[in-house]
């Protein structure tokens, strides 16, 4: 059978524990001269009181070496309204072995009484008494105003604006804020202020020109304070100038001068517009823009016209809603000026003809097509007859005439020997005449055969065209092909040593003279 179970044995700290007699009630605070501690920090500077055992407490019967117990009042109310109270309350709910302490969550201006218990094994020694109570309070800071830099200088709003300004600070106890305008009390119904632990807040629903001025924010903390003020700026469009006059006009100009507005704002004139009107269509026109003098003149006005002048004020918001008018309208006189035109002397192109290039003596072939040319000027347009002997030519089918832009040209068709001759080229207008002449030579080919027929091969030593003229057996031979035959009824071949070979397929003429 198991046997049983050892029993188990408490350790020997636990059993002196529980063979200590309970401490009796703990006496009142003695008078500082009994305590026998030295007095601990204030437990609002962060360092921690001596710790001290709780009366009848069960956690006093731990074995951790001193326990911490702290007693407050109030010399009025006993502290925010609580009783006044002799009960002594344990610190720390566990026993520490440090030899510092730091009580937490306390109520500002509460006065504290502590006293530390040393606990062992044996029991719980003498509580040791601070000679004084301890007053509770925060910890002191100077205060001082972080002022943003958007605020360092001017800080300038339009009319209807939102307006809202955040200036943070730091101080403690929570510094005491208030604010004044231009030295004067704030006026509630137009700045709203809204104080936190860490800024203050300036809100001014629709800004009006009226809420310019400098603010004045002071920060208290006790006998510390620190100051600093804004400057706000409202502005607004200006107003027209006070008025306009029309100095005087002349030629196409008109001088005008103004004086600046009676109200600019709120802030500096940057500039003024000029505009003009003419009388008959009443439209505006813009003349000059951001004008910096009160004096200008209007040039390029339209003669025989009537202008009005009106002038606008502008500042950083824009430009004035309303401008000044001139009173009087200027007048573009119209000067008795009758354009005349220039006479011009009228040039006259009429030209007799002239022959720019004359017709040159030229040889042709009987049976051969030939033309003459020259070229011709004149205005009018010369009428162009051609002449043979001082014959005039006419329509005959022989000859073609032609004239196009001032070349002429006489085409004779396969002439023969009665068509050489002197031929007289002449151009005729109204303003005169010129002739121009050449000679034509046409010349025939006399030939004395000796063979009518030849059919065969000849060797040759180059490539011959129609009509070619060869070395045959000592004589010059004259190639020509048969009525109705062409080049194409010759064959070339190329044969050894580079000789060409001419078939002739056909019969061809073969006249050979000396």
């Amino acid at each position: 059978m198991p046997s049983k179970p050892a029993p188990m044995k408490k350790p020997p700290a636990k059993k002196a524990a529980e063979k200590a007699p309970e401490p009796a009630p703990e006496p009142e605070p003695t008078p500082p001269a009994e305590a026998s501690a030295e007095p601990a920090p204030a437990a609002a500077e962060g360092e921690a009181a001596p710790a001290t055992p709780a009366d009848d407490s069960p956690a006093a019967e731990g074995a951790a070496p001193g326990k911490t117990e702290k007693r407050k009042k109030n010399p009025a109310t006993g502290g925010k309204g609580k009783p006044y109270t002799t009960d002594w309350i344990v610190a720390n709910g566990e026993l520490t072995m440090a030899d510092c302490y730091c009580v937490r969550n306390l109520a500002t201006g509460d006065l504290l009484h502590v006293r530390v218990v040393a606990v062992n094994p044996g029991g719980r020694s003498e509580p040791g008494l601070l000679p004084e109570p301890v007053p509770i309070r925060e910890i002191g800071d100077r205060p001082k105003i972080r002022l943003p830099r958007l605020l360092r200088s001017c800080y300038v709003g339009k009319v209807g604006q939102q307006i809202n300004l955040v200036l943070p600070f730091v101080g403690k106890p929570k510094p005491a804020v208030s604010w004044l305008k231009d030295g004067q009390p704030l006026d509630t119904k137009r700045v709203n202020i809204r104080n936190s632990d860490r800024d203050s807040i300036m809100f001014i629903r629709s800004a009006q020109r009226e809420d310019s001025g400098v603010y004045e924010m002071t920060l208290k903390v006790e006998s510390f304070e620190d100051k600093t003020t804004i400057t706000l700026q409202i502005v607004d469009l200006p107003g027209p100038p006070a008025s306009v006059k029309l100095v005087d006009a002349w030629g196409f100009n008109a001088a005008l001068e103004w004086t600046p507005p009676k109200d600019n704002g709120n802030s500096d004139i940057t500039g003024y517009t000029v505009q003009k009107a003419d009388k008959k269509t009443g439209e505006w026109f813009t003349v000059l823009e951001h004008y910096h003098r009160l004096t200008v003149t209007v040039s390029d006005l339209i003669m025989g016209n009537s202008y009005l002048f009106r002038v606008f004020s502008e500042n950083q918001v824009g430009k004035s809603e309303n401008g000044a008018v001139t009173k009087t309208a200027a007048t573009i006189q119209k000067t008795g000026i009758v354009y005349k035109p220039p006479e011009y002397q009228e040039h006259d192109f009429n030209e007799a003809p002239k022959f720019t290039t004359p017709l040159i003596n030229r040889a042709a072939t009987v049976g051969y097509t030939t033309k003459l040319l020259c070229s011709v000027r004149g205005c009018p347009r010369p009428k162009i007859e051609w002449m043979k002997n001082q014959m005039i030519i006419g329509n005959d089918p022989k000859f073609r005439q032609i004239s196009n832009q001032g070349i002429c040209s006489l085409e004779i068709r396969k002439p023969c020997s009665f068509d050489g001759g002197v031929y007289t080229c002449r151009a005729k207008n109204a303003q005169g005449e010129a002739m121009v002449s050449c000679k034509l030579e046409v010349k025939r080919m006399c030939y004395k055969k000796v063979h009518s027929k030849f059919s065969g091969l000849v060797l040759l030593k180059k490539t011959l065209n129609v009509n070619s003229f060869i070395s045959y057996n000592g004589l010059k031979v004259h190639l020509s092909p048969n009525r109705g035959s062409s080049f194409g009824d010759w064959k070339i071949k190329r044969e050894i040593r580079k000789k060409v070979r001419i078939t002739i397929k056909r019969k061809i003429k073969i006249s050979i003279y000396h």
